[in-house]
């Protein structure tokens, strides 16, 4: 290790989810042997998240998924301290004050403090049995509460909200999907596969309003019994699940001084206004290397990709983050996978057939190939991380002519250029 970044308080994480998790076990990977402290609020050890809006749900019998198991912290002395919240950054002392008395002193601090549902104001918003889904109390609720509920409404059509309505649909529920603009999947895909989802979740029986919105919600005996739109029609509901998107845990980094702008704002190596003060995952906001804009993603390919690149900072590398994002989402029998950011796109061409479920959209900004969005065509997602990281943009008539000939062309945009990243 390099003797420059030793130091005796160590490194702290504040943030126990997927970036946080990867940051510790990438110092430790790097060499670095100071002390490493992750800092988590919830009790549990840390768990996947992706399956809890699916398989979690719907088995009463499955258990959460660790991230790593309990030999990976001790094993590689990282001291995992659950069930601890964070009430202040003392920036000048360089050191955490806890919620209940006590500091936690550091030399290199990691902001790895995610995201939390948006809340959504609604008259009756208080009443039981009205959810979001963001941990994994969360989802111990709604598996609860979907034994008993014959009827739900989900608000908000992104892909949680639609992933829910698939699993609870399969198990069934009747389950109404309002979502307040005119399509699903507003801010993620591109409207071709937006209704291809929308109508193979209405062939399977969800119920999809758009362009419809809650007034309020109403209850009996305390527990929400029905939802009403503001057309005035009453759906009745067992369970209201809330999904209209996430807001950046910012609060500690704000009350610390540290700039925020939709999030917390980071440089190219992940590092804060502070310089010992480093940010990564859904909190962080930063300058893309690939669109030029600046960029919040919520995705765990972003957060671990962010958090081996801070360790690399910590112990003294000056990469830029340069990682081509890549997200997916399981609804129903749909695996949609994204790679690239579709932000700026002018056209887009087909690859494959809608009618069998197995298509993928390649979005280009001029002759630049920027995103591929896929539904149940890996191969398409697969080559398709590894021709945006190379930088290789295919002729709209190669991605038309098939697999082979997209794979053909790739390789002898390789042989060319053998210096191209593989993604």
């Amino acid at each position: 290790m390099n003797n420059d970044v030793a130091m005796n308080n160590g490194v702290v994480i504040v943030g126990a989810g997927h970036a946080g998790v990867q940051a510790a076990a990438s110092l430790r990977e790097g060499g670095y042997d100071g002390p490493v402290i992750l800092v988590g609020d919830e009790a549990e050890l840390p768990y996947h998240k992706p399956p809890l809006s699916k398989t979690f749900i719907k088995d009463a019998g499955a258990k959460p998924q660790p991230l790593r198991g309990e030999a990976f912290y001790t094993g590689n002395d990282i001291d995992l301290r659950p069930g601890i919240r964070v009430a202040r950054i003392d920036l000048a002392g360089q050191r955490l004050e806890l919620a209940g008395g006590g500091a936690l002193p550091f030399d290199r601090l990691v902001l790895a403090t995610g995201s939390r549902p948006r809340i959504l104001p609604l008259p009756g918003g208080e009443l039981a049995g009205v959810v979001s889904l963001r941990s994994l109390a969360d989802a111990r609720l709604i598996r609860e509460l979907s034994a008993d509920a014959e009827d739900v409404v989900i608000i908000g059509g992104g892909f949680i909200g639609l992933e829910i309505a698939a699993t609870l649909g399969a198990a069934g529920r009747r389950v109404t999907v309002v979502e307040a603009v005119g399509r699903l999947l507003g801010r993620a895909v591109a409207p071709v596969i937006a209704a291809h989802v929308r109508a193979r979740l209405e062939a399977a029986g969800v119920r999809v309003l758009t362009g419809a919105t809650v007034e309020r919600l109403e209850g009996e005996g305390g527990r929400v019994a029905a939802a009403v739109l503001s057309s005035g029609e009453r759906l009745p509901a067992g369970m209201v699940v809330i999904g209209v998107g996430v807001v950046p845990n910012v609060e500690l980094a704000e009350a610390a001084g540290l700039e925020t702008a939709n999030g917390i704002r980071v440089d190219a190596q992940m590092r804060t206004a502070a310089p010992q003060v480093l940010a990564i995952g859904d909190a962080v906001n930063y300058r893309h290397w690939f669109t030029g804009t600046d960029i919040r993603l919520e995705s765990v390919q972003n957060a671990t990709d962010q958090a081996r690149l801070a360790a690399r900072t910590i112990l003294g590398h000056e990469d830029a983050y340069a990682a081509v994002p890549w997200f997916w989402s399981d609804i129903g029998d749909m695996k949609l996978q994204m790679v690239g950011l579709a932000l700026g796109g002018d056209r887009h061409v087909v690859a494959g057939d809608a009618a069998d479920n197995r298509f993928s959209v390649y979005h280009y900004a001029a002759d630049r190939l920027i995103a591929i969005e896929s539904v149940n065509r890996p191969a398409d997602h697969m080559l398709g991380r590894k021709m945006l990281g190379a930088g290789f943009s295919p002729a709209p008539g190669v991605v038309t002519a098939g697999a082979d000939a997209l794979k053909a062309a790739f390789a002898e945009f390789q042989q060319g250029n053998p210096t191209a990243a593989a993604g």
